[in-house]
């Protein structure tokens, strides 16, 4: 086990380590905002493992006093939440909801009052409802929309908030959402996820335009989930499919936002997947120009590394769960052989985090921005002992090791990879979306029935990493 003293020797002074949250996962509060379209997902029978819905989740909206004293007991240094959209324009456009406003209003205070630095997310996939029932992210009116709102935000809290992330996890909204449909809103249209990707792309570029012009105080960035991928064998075919998932996960947005331009496609593909590509990776030199204004910083969201052989998984399965439409695609994701698992069947693997420092650094070159670790964590099946606490030595494990080589890559260990921070995934025992409550990410256990907090030994050792850096 990692020593917290002698990873507080290696991390720097201001290396900032923080807690990421998302505002549907832990809010709850539903009846005070309006609905989303994961709120009629989850009221569709089989959705969610569990049967749950976000109506409650963790209570945070109610007991954010006690969350964050959580926060300042553990000595943490940042905090990032995301703004509930449906919380603060309801109908995804025109009237706001003050109140909805006035909520963050009080926790961006009350977050530098206890000197806790606060990232805000402007999408961590919660679409008005009325936006989704007009096509949401397929039609190219949300991307403009999300631009109105971003303003109406930064206009609100932009002389406070120090750092704004405008889209979380786009690739995951467009594969988990509108082509496998495990997700929000539960389309399996994958031939048509290109307009969605555009959209939004598009969204990113009007956000961050709109936060610019307010002008807001804070940096300005983006997040994504990035996979170091490995081909099973090196015949050509699971080469090419291996190049299809970086494409796809790695590429499809960070290259048009990096770098203005449409990602090149991979080598060896099919014609009838390379024309596919092409559709889906197509913007106008116009609208690259929008995506692609520079950054202050690059949220990257890092769990697992992805292997990979060609042919589509019979099961359908995906890293969230069981799809028909997995069933078509033309490779599949294998278990890693010798590397343990999370709850979920997430191989642990913190060099896979080196090898996407290496990568990015060597595609994006002088123009990646400083990276930010936006999200980092896992599940597992903790449960309190006899006398109640909560011994999850194998999270205490995952953190140590990836801080371990979050500590490498912040002190130069990669050339041209200008590492930050780092925000463990997550505080809370949370919803975690189509998993409901069977996946618990928190450093903080929650009863589900009672909402009583319960800091797991995660949360300690944590505390004393920061106690140490101190």
């Amino acid at each position: 086990m990692i020593d917290p003293q002698d990873l507080a020797n290696r991390l720097p002074g201001d290396f900032v380590l923080g807690t990421a949250t998302a505002a549907l996962q832990i809010e709850g509060a539903a009846d005070q905002r309006g609905r989303c379209g994961w709120d009629d997902f989850a009221d569709q029978p089989g959705r969610i493992v569990d049967g749950t819905t976000p109506a409650v989740t963790t209570d945070h909206f109610h007991r954010v006093e006690e969350d964050l004293e959580l926060m300042r007991a553990a000595g943490l240094d940042g905090y990032r939440f995301s703004l509930s959209w449906p919380r603060i324009q309801p109908d995804g456009s025109g009237r706001v909801d003050e109140a909805g406003l006035d909520f963050y209003d009080r926790l961006v205070d009350r977050l530098l009052e206890l000197d806790i630095r606060p990232m805000a997310t402007l999408y961590h996939w919660d679409t008005p409802l009325p936006l989704e029932a007009q096509g949401g992210w397929k039609v190219r009116s949300t991307a403009e929309r999300f631009g109105e709102y971003a303003a109406l935000v930064g206009q609100r809290l932009g002389d406070r908030v120090a750092d704004w992330v405008t889209i979380n996890e786009a690739a995951t909204v467009v594969m988990n959402g509108y082509g496998l449909g495990v997700h929000s809103p539960g389309e399996e249209q994958l031939c048509r996820a290109g307009s969605v990707a555009r959209n939004m792309l598009l969204g990113h570029g009007h956000a961050a335009r709109a936060l610019r012009s307010v002008p807001v105080r804070g940096r300005i960035g983006i997040t994504n989930a990035h996979t170091p991928v490995t081909a099973e064998t090196d015949s050509k075919k699971d080469r090419a499919m291996a190049g299809l998932l970086d494409f796809v996960h790695n590429r499809l947005f960070a290259d048009p936002v990096l770098l203005g331009r449409s990602p090149e496609l991979p080598k060896g593909l099919p014609l009838p997947t390379q024309v596919l590509l092409k559709a889906v990776s197509r913007m106008s030199r116009k609208d690259l120009d929008l995506v692609s204004q520079p950054l202050d910083f690059y949220g990257l969201n890092y769990y697992f590394p992805s292997l990979v052989a060609a042919g589509a998984d019979p099961d359908g399965m995906s890293p969230d769960g069981e799809s028909e439409a997995a069933k078509d695609l033309p490779f599949r994701l294998l278990d890693w052989p010798d590397i343990p698992q999370t709850g979920f069947g997430w191989p642990i693997a913190p060099d896979g985090l080196r090898r996407i420092a290496e990568e990015m650094a060597a595609r994006y070159g002088r123009r990646l921005p400083a990276v930010v670790i936006t999200e980092g964590g896992a599940s597992f099946p903790d449960e309190p002992s006899a006398d109640g606490s909560i011994d999850d030595e194998e999270r205490i494990s995952y953190l140590a090791r990836h801080l371990d080589v979050a500590a490498d890559l912040a002190t130069g260990a990669v050339p041209g990879f200008d590492l930050e921070g780092y925000y463990v995934w997550t505080l809370l025992d949370n919803w975690e979306w189509a998993a409901g409550f069977t996946q618990r990410f928190g450093v903080v256990h929650v009863d589900v029935e009672t909402q009583e907090r319960t800091p797991k030994a995660s949360y300690r050792w944590l505390t004393r990493l920061q106690a140490a850096r101190r």
